[in-house]
């Protein structure tokens, strides 16, 4: 009795909670879920949303090709972080910059002669929908002609003065932007979740099996299941659109040939997500492996093309994966047609980049994708 009582004495208890520890270990890191779910996505969100947050307000100045940058208000608003100079854009980038919201002001400076008071003018023209952003750039301008008067008061008795033109144009709700998003992050998540599961369980119940029973063509089966697919798809873009409008203001330029146009490009948008979904059917071996092999497709295209919001708001070296993303040419694609009233053809360069990333989809969905 005593001798067993020994032997369980020397029973580590620490030596066995490590044990099990390891064991656990080992089967946590052999999940692709466990994996995913608990390293990636907080990973990205990290990223993701610190590239944004901190963020001060930033004034994007176009400056024209004709503006004197060689002077003293120049200088100055370039050492003032929170404009944002741009040399680069043509007279009609400015306008459909401005026209967009995705520039706040036009900066034109003019040189009177050096004997003329004030020795500047500075032009800034606005828009009524950016008033925030071009109160600040005023202020600033003020704040720099006021310094630049008090020091060469000896010289000039006024620097440089200010000459404002503010732009008309149609407002750029917050819903113009959003919904196109949100409906692309619809589709994009019906096309690739909706057709994995689907398949993959009518791979394990056998219905495919029994379909091969019958005289139906396989082509025929995967056509009638992305029939319903794009039915149910379409028919709530359709409602999210007309929500969107009567409820919330949502523009749409020229009223239902506008809708026509956003479900056609729906359309195209949920068939090349579709190919994701077949892709992600064939590569899953059960249903709990369906969501992380999905989200490592759908996840970053949440983020980064525009969804929520701006890509312009991420760093530069981001951008360019961002202008790669098939979820960014749809988005951008759909915001053009319903707030600017684009046709069709129109957005080609969108359409095409979209077709060429359908190509490539459908060729891996060919390699993966399996009927048992």
């Amino acid at each position: 009795m005593n001798g067993e009582m020994n032997n369980r004495g020397k029973y580590s208890q620490v030596r066995a909670m490590l044990a099990i520890a390891r064991a656990s270990l080992i089967s946590i890191t052999r999940s692709p879920s466990a994996v995913v779910f608990s390293l990636l996505f907080p990973m990205i969100f990290i990223l993701v949303f610190g590239f944004i947050g901190g963020r001060t307000i930033s004034v994007d100045v176009a400056v024209q090709k004709q503006c004197n940058r060689n002077n003293p208000v120049y200088f100055a608003l370039e050492t003032i972080g929170v404009i944002k100079l741009d040399t680069l854009l043509t007279e009609s980038a400015i306008d459909e910059g401005l026209a967009k919201g995705e520039v706040d002001a036009a900066l034109l400076i003019r040189d009177n002669g050096g004997n003329s008071v004030p020795r500047y003018t500075v032009h800034v023209t606005t828009v009524n929908t950016s008033r925030e952003k071009a109160n600040v750039l005023k202020s600033i301008l003020n704040n720099v002609f006021y310094k630049l008067n008090i020091r060469d008061a000896h010289i000039i008795p006024s620097v440089a003065e200010l000459e404002e033109n503010e732009m008309q144009i149609r407002e750029y709700k917050t819903i113009d932007f959003i919904l196109p998003g949100q409906l692309g992050f619809s589709l994009l998540s019906s096309g690739v979740f909706g057709t994995a599961f689907v398949f993959l369980s009518l791979r394990q119940t056998l219905v495919i099996k029994r379909f091969f029973a019958t005289p139906v063509h396989r082509t025929y089966i995967v056509l009638g299941e992305a029939l319903s697919r794009l039915v149910f798809s379409i028919s709530g873009a359709l409602l999210i659109i007309l929500i969107g409008h009567f409820a919330f203001g949502f523009t749409l330029l020229h009223g239902f040939l506008t809708v026509i146009n956003m479900l056609v490009l729906a359309t195209l948008g949920l068939v090349i997500f579709m190919g994701f979904g077949f892709a992600v059917s064939g590569l899953a071996k059960n249903e709990s492996s369906i969501p992380p092999i999905a989200n490592i497709i759908t996840m970053p295209q949440f983020l980064l093309s525009g969804t929520f919001f701006s890509i312009s708001l991420f760093p530069g070296w981001l951008q360019p994966v961002c202008k790669v993303l098939p979820l960014t040419y749809l988005n951008e694609a759909l915001r053009k047609i319903a707030f600017e009233g684009a046709s069709l053809w129109s957005v080609n360069h969108e359409i095409g980049i979209l077709f060429l990333w359908g190509i490539l989809v459908y060729a891996l969905a060919v390699k993966f994708f399996r009927w048992e």
